[in-house]
């Protein structure tokens, strides 16, 4: 049977494959690397579990982990090969484009600088993570969908919500995770010589402090689908609200889907971060009826807690709120740790010091659980507020581009990139969630698409000043 499965993921990863390969090399259009994000990282780790798990070939799984990789650089090299004359293409800097240079460039500095006790290899492996959205980001600055184009990208996200959906109502249902079936714990054994913990034989990530299940759907673990399902849901808010009242049932599903998949996979922060994005959302965009809404549901919550939820679930409500639960603490320790490397590095100590990636060793790891002390630490302040700028700079101008585009695609991405962005500022705070690759390269792709309309909009004014 693992090995039916291998055959059938190893024929549907061909096809994407080959169809993106074939419209950037053949056709030049670069543009079509999101695609291949949008389809190919949701599944990303549940895909590599299930490879070795009908394979038990290490190789075979390198050729999917580094798949997406020469996809990204694919994309960079058909860009470069249809250019009619590159030496002769305009160069326009954003401000967004000269922090994403001046962080990128600060990290291959301290990739190359003999800091800290990391290997070279591990800080040359760190920086591609670090990279890859810088890249996925230059590509969206040089992109221009047409609407047919657009519209498949938001079918692809609604696809993804709603399937998420479906796989969790299952796991729900038959009351297992999927994780337990594809691989996952051989895999992370086998591969990342990571032990399988927890009282589910996977991680401690996939169960809350009750003992009741996380789920996780197709993702990686719940965080990285409690993060991932803000992309579906404000998607699925833009569309509703810019569309016709009659066509209003695939987007109020999606939005449904996602909320739903966000009480499946149990994340606080992720949680929290859903409200403040409503709250955001509804201040900036001035949909205050939003509030209203974000205020009943939050409502419902307490009273949940209070009246209906378990005695388990209700001291795991209280002790998280007072730091008393012991994932709670675990994050202020891991802050205070970094934090006070930072006082006594400022400048930083070096690459793959820092964070959850594989590179990182962990007699070397300090800190980890917060994706801006993760930059502090190894980048020192300097490397730290360059990536807050960096998100801070890309919110704003997306939120300018929704209010000023003309172009309603435009208007929908630049949205998106805006209400992902300020959800996913909370999660950051508590784990390395630069690492959830699917929600953060489409949304890093969607700011880079929507700084590339803010220039194009300044040109117009210019003009017809």
């Amino acid at each position: 049977m693992s090995l039916i499965v291998f055959l059938i993921i190893s024929i549907l990863t061909v096809i994407l494959t080959s169809w993106v390969m074939r419209k950037m090399l053949l056709e030049g259009k670069w543009e079509y690397a999101i695609f291949f994000v949008l389809y190919y990282l949701p599944f990303y780790v549940t895909g590599l579990g299930l490879v070795y798990l009908g394979s038990r070939l290490p190789l075979m799984v390198q050729v999917y982990q580094y798949l997406k990789e020469l996809v990204i650089f694919s994309a960079i090299l058909s860009f470069i090969l249809y250019q009619k004359n590159l030496l002769r293409f305009p160069i326009r800097l954003h401000k967004v484009d000269i922090l994403f240079l001046l962080f990128l460039g600060l990290g291959f500095l301290y990739m190359v600088l003999p800091l800290g006790g990391a290997t070279f290899l591990n800080k040359a492996v760190y920086y591609k993570n670090m990279l890859m959205p810088g890249l996925i980001y230059f590509l969206a600055r040089n992109t221009q969908f047409d609407d047919q184009e657009a519209n498949k990208l938001f079918n692809g996200i609604f696809t993804i919500a709603i399937l998420a959906f479906v796989v969790n109502v299952g796991e729900f249902l038959i009351g297992t995770h999927l994780q337990s079936h594809t691989g996952f714990a051989l895999f992370q054994q086998d591969i990342k010589d990571t032990d399988p913990s927890g009282n589910f034989g996977l991680t401690w990530t996939f169960e809350t402090q009750a003992i009741t299940r996380r789920f996780a759907s197709f993702f990686a673990d719940p965080l990285e689908l409690a993060s991932s399902v803000l992309l579906g849901f404000s998607a699925g808010l833009i569309w509703f609200l810019t569309s016709k009242r009659t066509d209003w049932t695939l987007y109020g599903f999606v939005m449904f889907a996602s909320f739903a998949s966000l009480l499946f996979s149990a994340s606080r922060a992720a949680f929290v971060s859903f409200f403040v994005m409503i709250f955001f959302i509804a201040v900036i965009f001035r949909l205050y009826r939003l509030i209203m809404f974000g205020g009943f549901m939050f409502l419902l919550f307490v009273v949940y807690v209070l009246v209906f939820a378990s005695e388990d679930f209700y001291y795991f409500v209280i002790d998280t709120l007072t730091f008393e639960n012991s994932s709670s603490v675990g994050h202020v320790v891991e802050w205070v740790l970094a934090l006070d490397s930072m006082i006594a590095d400022p400048l930083g100590v070096g690459l793959a010091m820092s964070g959850n990636v594989g590179a990182v060793e962990d007699e070397l790891r300090i800190g980890g659980e917060n994706q801006y002390l993760i930059y502090g630490v190894q980048l020192g302040w300097i490397g730290m507020f360059l990536y807050i700028l960096i998100l801070a700079v890309g919110i704003t101008t997306s939120i300018k581009v929704f209010r000023q585009s003309d172009n309603i695609m435009t208007a929908r991405i630049a949205f998106v990139a805006a209400a992902v962005k300020v959800g996913l500022i909370l999660p950051l705070f508590t784990a390395n969630a630069e690492l959830y690759s699917y929600v953060a390269w489409m949304s890093w792709w969607m700011v880079g698409y929507a700084v590339n309309a803010d220039q194009k909009i300044k040109y117009q004014q210019a003009i017809q000043e």
